[in-house]
């Protein structure tokens, strides 16, 4: 990481807890996961550690990006989970705001992303090499400057909504990694994890939880 890890001091929030699932909403700034070295060791999976002993890891957000995540606290769960989101079953939707009018309203990317490896973490679209990643987007308010967009990833790959909206033309603003000029000079990665929908792990039963975005 470029500049010094500085996770957010804030107390966990809890979105939704029973006997095989808990749901929680990301800071920004915290890593899901830990990183390499005890300086990167706060996350957000240590902390639901804590307050939920035994929880496991289903899915992550990047550093950068806020809003909702789940957490297995079962290994049924997990694996559970972990085939809806590998089936592409999970329901994501998240809130950005973008450089510049994005038009038109609705639209769909399918662009192939892989690691452009002289510049990790980044991705790069990749058409021979690139694995398939489709996401769909609807326009919720839009001026010259910026537009607030609903962006629906219907595949999971590393940071693709943040390349996706750059290869549009529309960078995510405040992108520390693909923001340019102005669209880069915000205080944080205007990206927010909104809801995810899935089924419960005990009995199917189909629920959607939510966080309002803090921008």
């Amino acid at each position: 990481m470029s500049e010094a890890y500085a996770p957010p001091d804030t107390p966990l929030s809890v979105l939704h807890a029973d006997h095989e699932i808990v749901v929680v909403e990301k800071p920004e700034g915290l890593l899901s996961v830990p990183g390499k070295g005890a300086h990167l060791a706060d996350c957000l999976m240590a902390r639901v550690a804590a307050a939920f002993p035994g929880a496991l890891l289903v899915h992550r957000l990047d550093r950068d990006t806020s809003g909702v995540m789940v957490f297995a606290l079962t290994p049924h769960a997990q694996r559970h989970l972990g085939l809806q989101f590998e089936k592409r079953q999970v329901k994501k939707a998240y809130i950005a705001r973008v450089a510049g009018r994005l038009e038109p309203k609705t639209g769909a990317v399918h662009l192939p992303l892989a690691v452009d490896w002289p510049n990790r973490p980044r991705q790069k679209v990749d058409p021979e090499e690139g694995r398939p990643a489709q996401t769909e987007w609807r326009v919720l308010k839009a001026g010259e400057a910026e537009s607030r967009v609903r962006l629906m990833p219907l595949t999971g790959r590393s940071h693709q909504l943040r390349v996706h909206m750059l290869a549009l033309g529309h960078p995510i603003l405040g992108d520390p990694l693909y923001a340019t000029g102005a669209a880069r000079d915000h205080p944080r990665l205007m990206l927010h994890s909104e809801s995810l929908g899935l089924r419960h792990p005990d009995g199917g039963r189909g629920m959607r939880f939510r966080s309002k975005p803090p921008f």
